[in-house]
C-alpha cells in the first residue's frame, strides 16, 4: 500500500516538475530593456494592472507549483515509504 502511495506521489511530482518548467518558460522577462524605459511601459494600463493579467496568473501558478515541488521533494525523501 505504501508503495502505491509513493508511486502516485512520484507521478504527481513529475507532473509538478513539468508544469513548473512550462510556467516559468511562458513568463516574460522582468527587464523592459531600453525601449521600455524610453516609452514608459510601466505607466501604461497593462503595466499597472499586471497582477490581473495572464502574467499575474503565471506568477501565482509559479508560486503554487514551487511550494508543491518543495513539499513533494521533502515527502518523497523521507523514509516513510521504505
Amino acid at each position: 500500500m505504501l508503495g502505491t502511495i509513493k508511486g502516485i506521489l512520484f507521478i504527481l511530482y513529475l507532473l509538478v516538475c513539468v508544469g513548473l518548467i512550462v510556467v516559468v518558460l511562458l513568463q516574460e522577462g522582468k527587464q523592459a530593456g531600453l525601449t521600455g524605459a524610453i516609452s514608459g511601459a510601466a505607466e501604461t494600463y497593462w503595466g499597472r494592472n499586471k497582477a490581473r493579467s495572464m502574467e499575474g496568473g503565471l506568477v501565482l501558478a509559479t508560486r503554487i507549483l514551487a511550494v508543491l515541488f518543495i513539499v513533494l521533494s521533502v515527502v518523497l525523501n523521507m523514509d516513510l515509504f521504505s
